[in-house]
């Protein structure tokens, strides 16, 4: 699914096929028929996880007052250990791309490590002192196609109801990073499991804004199949 995926969305193709797939792909979840569980990411994001092969996944993101969220307990602002690439599907989006600096003096966040696991996250602070040092934002809507390497920290902030297809490709080696609060401790964090009924309506949720988008003009230019 990655690859193929991958392919239509840096292709020309994209805005007729990946609102297409994504109704397809979710056409199960939606009515309940698949055992695919949401995900309530504490960055405020509901997560279904399409796919996940080793170091690659498949998931769709939605942003939405009508789903409940999960909170952080460091600041929004992180660094991925992989590369994004995203597709918006409705809504809109701002990437705030930080410039990080060691801060030993007057710091204001600590440096926190953040390791994951199908349970949930451990958030442990480093010895790095840091400040922001100013941000470059970059507007996104439905529509595009954006890239967001590993390593660069960043805040992500939506306008309204928002959902995108995101890709993840890891990079070996590469650490998930996140400010914290001066005194952050070492903690875990469970991303917590939405119900069934959860996750088919957030489903269909996007199946009904994605309602309008134009069927494709080339049959299944996608050339994907079913999670």
């Amino acid at each position: 699914m990655y690859d193929a995926i991958h392919r239509v969305m840096t292709g020309q193709a994209a805005a007729e096929a990946v609102p297409r797939w994504t109704l397809d792909a979710l056409d199960e979840v939606a009515d309940g028929r698949s055992e695919l569980r949401a995900v309530r990411h504490p960055l405020g994001f509901l997560c279904l996880p399409l796919e996940r092969a080793g170091e690659r996944g498949v998931c769709v993101h939605v942003w939405s007052d009508r789903l409940a969220s999960a909170d952080a307990t460091t600041s929004t602002t992180h660094a991925h250990s992989w590369d994004l690439l995203s597709y918006v599907l409705f809504g809109t989006l701002r990437n705030e791309r930080v410039t990080v600096v060691d801060e030993p003096e007057t710091p204001t966040h600590r440096l926190c490590e953040i390791s994951s696991d199908p349970g949930g996250d451990q958030i442990t602070p480093t010895f790095r002192l840091v400040r922001r040092a100013g941000s470059v934002g970059e507007v996104h809507h439905q529509g595009d196609v954006y890239r967001l390497p590993a390593g660069i920290f960043h805040d992500t902030i939506t306008e309204g109801e928002t959902a995108t297809v995101a890709l993840g490709s890891g990079r070996p080696g590469a650490v998930d990073f996140a400010l914290g609060d001066l005194e952050t401790g070492t903690h875990r964090i469970r991303r917590g499991l939405c119900e069934s009924d959860e996750t088919a309506y957030a489903a269909a949720m996007v199946i009904e804004r994605l309602a309008e988008v134009p069927e494709p003009r080339a049959e299944d230019p996608c050339g994907c199949t079913r999670p």
